[in-house]
């Protein structure tokens, strides 16, 4: 913590909304892609994917495969047009090319999924250093989380996004190194060198990652694969959190650089977290480890148990911690630029940015309290299965507006976006009782579908392009 506000204060010698909001656009692109392999990878991925292998085996990778994919179509069809248009935020296209009323639509869906995603995926730093550290000085855990929104309030609040760049790189070399130390101490307790860590876990019955013979299954390689494409362009490309450092860089081909380079770090970073899963499951069998029901306490058990050693302890907490910081940090930020420039229409109002990012920062603690009460699933699905929901809308309408030229009918834009959701719950649901399928990853496809034939039901032939396509 200490590092990271020091790395502000050095990053952010002048404060104004330029900085906050586009860090000037002189970024190095080879400081963003790393730093976004951290940004990507969240607490929530430190904590469930390992566990995971206990009911799915290495099937994710599937979907892991699809995200590459998805990252050459964000790099090389929305960048583009975002660089074109020298756009702060992305949701501003939505106005230029469908009017003034898709673009709040789309900023206030990802106002709301992006608040309820970055909790979920914060709230796994919190229960951790609420059992490591908090517990043993009878914090309560509101107190908590109060303390760490501060923290990670006080080092954005000045340079915001170009502070981010940097502090996403300390975070995320933070992570790898944690992870990577971990999987030492797991190969050291099991008398294991890498290669034969190499070898256990390739004959692993849990090592499995492709299935190709049940379509039913909601891990077909096709469902999976598809569903990262989509999950990448919808939760990257079509998300200002994500994309708002991505047009940091100097220039369009830098941006693509970085993205494409982030991107092929998931396959590697994701099977280290997986085979984690598998070295953890060893060593408790080995140790007499009884393994938790839930996947997302096998690591934190294992860990808990005191066999691997205090230093364990302290990485895996600080892997945790820098994974969710730089979650939430970003978060913070972009909520502030889309509500200023989107919602308020006020870029250049450094005071309205300041009271946003304070107002932010309270919701956002308010929203990790109240999911503590509230999570009854798996983190990584949670997040997902609000992603289907709430991101399903921002597809459909970026689809329109990229894919067509016809004008959407202001009135009724919202409407559709806010019906989609409820008729794809309604779906599956339906689906589930008669057919016994349940939608997976895919509802997003559907969602985004869906909004799509809405808007294109309420629209009209073409208005003059203002976008210069």
């Amino acid at each position: 913590m200490l590092v990271l506000l020091a790395l502000s204060r050095l990053t952010a010698r002048k404060s104004s909304n330029s900085t906050f909001f586009t860090g000037e656009r002189r970024s190095p692109w080879y400081m963003v892609a790393f730093g976004m392999v951290g940004a990507s990878i969240s607490g929530v991925s430190v904590v469930s994917v390992p566990g995971m292998v206990g009911s799915i085996g290495m099937t994710y990778l599937q979907t892991c495969m699809g995200f590459i994919v998805g990252y050459f179509v964000v790099a090389f069809v929305l960048l583009p047009v975002y660089y074109r248009l020298r756009l702060t935020t992305i949701y501003s296209y939505l106005g230029l090319r469908l009017g003034n009323n898709p673009m709040k639509t789309g900023s206030a869906f990802f106002l709301l999924s992006k608040m309820a995603g970055a909790a979920v995926k914060f709230y796994v730093a919190c229960i951790i250093l609420q059992r490591f550290l908090f517990d043993n000085y009878n914090i309560p855990f509101a107190l908590s989380v109060i303390l760490m929104v501060a923290v990670i309030w006080l080092y954005t609040r000045r340079g915001g996004i170009r502070t981010l760049v940097w502090t996403d790189s300390f975070q995320t070399l933070c992570i790898l190194l944690a992870l990577l130390f971990i999987g030492y101490h797991l190969c050291h307790e099991l008398n294991l060198s890498a290669g034969h860590a190499l070898s256990t876990i390739a004959a692993d019955s849990r090592s499995q990652v492709f299935v190709f013979d049940d379509l039913f299954s909601r891990q077909n390689f096709l469902k999976q694969f598809v569903s990262g494409i989509f999950i990448v362009v919808v939760m990257t490309g079509l998300d200002q959190d994500m994309m708002q450092k991505n047009l940091t860089c100097k220039t369009l081909r830098e941006a693509q650089k970085d993205m494409c380079s982030y991107g092929f770090a998931f396959l590697p970073v994701n099977f280290l977290l997986l085979a984690l899963g598998i070295l953890a499951s060893n060593y408790a069998a080995a140790k007499g480890i009884a393994l938790p029901t839930a996947g997302d306490e096998l690591l934190p058990t294992v860990v808990a148990s005191g066999g691997l050693g205090p230093v364990v302890e302290v990485l895996f907490v600080l892997g945790i911690v820098a994974a969710s910081f730089s979650t939430a940090d970003s978060a913070l930020t972009s909520l502030t630029t889309c509500f200023c420039v989107d919602i308020a229409g006020r870029p250049d109002d450094e005071r309205l940015r300041h009271r946003t990012h304070i107002a932010m920062a309270a919701v956002f603690t308010v929203a990790v309290v109240v999911f503590r009460y509230a999570n009854s699933t798996s983190l990584i699905d949670a997040v997902y299965t609000i992603v289907s929901y709430t991101y399903g809308p921002l597809l459909g309408l970026f689809a329109m507006a990229l894919l067509t030229r016809r004008s959407v009918s202001g009135r009724w834009a919202p409407a559709v976006c806010v019906a989609s959701p409820f008729v794809c719950y309604g779906l599956n649901a339906l689906t589930t009782s008669l057919l016994g399928y349940q939608f997976g990853y895919e509802l997003l496809l559907l969602n985004g579908l869906l909004t799509f034939c809405g808007l294109y039901a309420f629209s009209s032939p073409p208005l003059p392009d203002m976008t210069g396509q």
